[in-house]
């Protein structure tokens, strides 16, 4: 086990990659509820003809596979499982928004993985990290850390945009015991990180649920048990009749374009956090890290359910001492067992795993002290990406702003010639996507 994963070389214990895993599947569970809840249209208060139980068999099932992969074709400690936005932009969009029908849109997202196999083979998902400059590559996973902090006072409603503000910090009264309970995680995951506690995040997450009872955070059911049998997903519901409609080409481009880029912010930025990278500072094992979401997105269409991605969450499982891809064995194993333990997952709230996702946020903001901000056709760049990702809730966006500011500051600072060719295809590619955006 240590010399296929690397545990020494990496630094690493199988405790440590153990709880680190078990800390990245308690920060993405919310997954197995939210993913079946938008695309069955529950959440919208409409029949998309999807089932819940059948989406939560297949993000489940789905997202073990694509962690699995990550583990044994990348060693690293990276979670997948169906993306949200791309699961939104499913639903809400292709479904509801253009009448079109569930297999309509699964038979886009097949489509869309075996692209994406295609492009991880060639290398060209790959040669697109590469050249994105060393900067920019630090500045997103700064980016990514504001992101997800973001998440994570919105997850434990700590924050909120009915404040009379564009977004404000609630009032910490009896009406907000959500997050109040986060609030005091947070001090409990500080304070044991602090006192160098080994698994502190994943500590906290326990301890929180537990202080979350009291409070009626924590729900516990009656009855309660915590064993249930899953329902069989919706297998091979594809339309091929539409493939060579113009309306399918549409939304085809759209589901491959976000989750590239979503894909490689996360990578960058979990590489930069857990220090993976080779001599020239890309990302270990990058190639197969793609191959894996490409290979999960199959299956997960496949089984009825949307684009399968990297999880900015693992970022709290290299938090808690994640290196290598033994982490996400675990991950991917707890997710196995989350399809006959759903309750028992069921009963750890928002406000447990927030209190992570900000501190993480933290974790991930030391990285700043290494961008070079004096040089401004660096900096520049480095802080549209940095503040793009979480005012635009998108780690796709703050990269797209990234490239294209950086281009122009090297335009205008006469650097030209430090301009990679692939970084100006991207840069016209994400101007067209802008243009494409506005007309629309």
């Amino acid at each position: 086990m240590d010399k296929f994963f690397k545990l020494q070389e990496r630094g690493t214990t199988v405790g440590k990659e153990i709880v680190g895993g078990i800390t990245t599947f308690l920060a993405m569970s919310y997954i197995l509820a939210v993913n079946p809840g938008i695309l069955s249209g529950t959440f919208a208060g409409a029949e998309t003809g999807l089932a819940w139980g059948s989406v939560f068999t297949a993000t489940a099932i789905s997202a073990a596979i694509g962690t699995l992969i990550m583990a044994f074709c990348a060693n690293l400690p990276i979670a997948l499982a169906p993306g949200l936005g791309l699961n939104a932009f499913f639903t809400y969009t292709v479904v509801l928004g253009m009448k079109c029908s569930p297999a309509f849109a699964l038979t886009a997202v097949l489509f869309e993985g075996i692209l994406f196999i295609l492009l991880s083979v060639f290398g060209i998902r790959e040669a697109i990290i590469k050249s994105i400059p060393v900067n920019l590559r630090k500045a997103v996973a700064v980016g990514i850390g504001l992101f997800i902090t973001l998440i994570g006072l919105a997850n434990g409603g700590i924050v909120s945009g009915d404040t009379g503000t564009l977004i404000g910090f609630v009032n910490f009264d009896i009406k907000h015991a959500q997050a109040i309970v986060a609030v005091i995680g947070l001090v409990i995951t500080i304070a044991l990180y602090t006192l160098k506690v080994p698994g502190s995040i994943l500590i906290g997450i326990i301890i929180t649920t537990l202080i979350g009872i009291p409070f009626g955070v924590t729900k516990l059911p009656e009855n309660f048990s915590p064993v249930s049998t899953p329902d069989a997903p919706h297998l091979f519901m594809f339309e091929w009749g539409s493939v060579l409609t113009i309306k399918f080409f549409v939304v085809f481009f759209t589901f491959p374009f976000t989750d590239l880029f979503d894909t490689i912010g996360t990578l960058l930025g979990v590489a930069e956090q857990a220090d993976l990278k080779d001599e020239e500072g890309n990302v270990k094992n990058a190639k197969g890290a793609l191959m894996s979401d490409a290979i999960a997105t199959v299956a997960g269409a496949c089984l009825g359910t949307s684009t399968v991605t990297s999880f900015v969450e693992s970022s709290s499982g290299v938090a808690a001492g994640a290196r290598t891809g033994l982490a996400s064995v675990v991950t991917a194993i707890l997710f196995l067992a989350a399809l006959f333990l759903s309750p028992l997952f069921a009963l750890i709230p928002s406000a447990a795993t927030a209190p992570a996702l900000i501190f993480v946020g933290y974790l991930m903001m030391r990285g700043v002290t290494g961008i070079d901000f004096s040089d401004l056709s660096e900096g520049i760049p480095a802080f549209f990406t940095i503040t793009a990702m979480p005012f635009s809730y998108s780690i796709a966006k703050g990269i797209l702003f990234g490239v294209i500011s950086y281009v122009l500051c090297k335009i205008v600072t006469k650097k030209i010639k430090e301009i990679p060719l692939v970084t100006w295809i991207l840069a016209a590619i994400f101007l067209f996507d802008i243009i494409f955006e506005a007309v629309k």
